[in-house]
């Protein structure tokens, strides 16, 4: 089912994020995706740090049982490695997750009009052979410069900013001309750092 990687392991990425798919595949990784399907808003923490970790656990114990009802298998004897990701975005001392709502996501986004923010994003990645599993997260602060109504409008009629983090995608072509600076590395803020990904995959293997 899941084709083996050049790096000897097969992978699994535990998201059917866009960008997520994209850095790991740029990265140079074969691997394959499945979604975890969790009530991500039936897990609450009160510091970002632990609702990420807790969210990506959560993910990688639900891929976890998915494979073992797909598979049949309680113990994989080739390397398997699932990664879990989650990312929310921080403001102001409060959590943003993806909008509820248009309106939402047009509060966010003048928000961030001329302020800052930041992102936490974590990796949890799990060798289903040994049952080894490691996590860390990473954070990512970001400077805006004054963003104009009619930017934040096209954005929200675009629609793409209500599926992601706080409403946030400093990667996309309407936003970057704003984007005053970053402190970090921009894959952390697109869903999935890829320096603590590759350290967490070898501390498993």
């Amino acid at each position: 089912m899941f084709a083996p990687t050049f790096q000897g392991f097969k992978l699994i990425l535990g998201s059917s994020s866009f960008s997520r798919k994209k850095i790991l595949g740029e990265a140079g990784y074969q691997f394959t995706t499945m979604s975890a399907d969790i009530d991500e808003k039936g897990i609450r923490k009160e510091k970002p740090e632990d609702l990420v970790m807790a969210l990506a656990e959560a993910k990688a114990d639900a891929i976890v049982g998915k494979l073992k009802t797909i598979e049949k298998k309680e113990k994989y004897e080739d390397p398997t490695v699932v990664i879990t990701s989650d990312t929310v975005v921080v403001y102001e001392g409060e959590i943003r997750e993806k909008p509820s709502s248009k309106e939402e996501a047009r509060e966010f986004l003048k928000g961030y009009s001329g302020g800052h923010a930041a992102t936490v994003c974590s990796v949890v990645v799990t060798n289903l052979c040994s049952g080894l599993r490691k996590g860390d997260w990473d954070r990512v602060e970001i400077y805006f410069h004054d963003i104009p109504e009619e930017i934040i409008e096209k954005l929200i009629e675009e629609g793409i900013v209500l599926h992601v983090a706080g409403g946030l995608l400093i990667e996309h072509s309407l936003v970057l001309p704003y984007i005053k600076e970053v402190v970090g590395e921009i894959d952390s803020v697109m869903g999935l750092p890829m320096a603590l990904t590759r350290k967490l995959v070898e501390d498993v293997l």
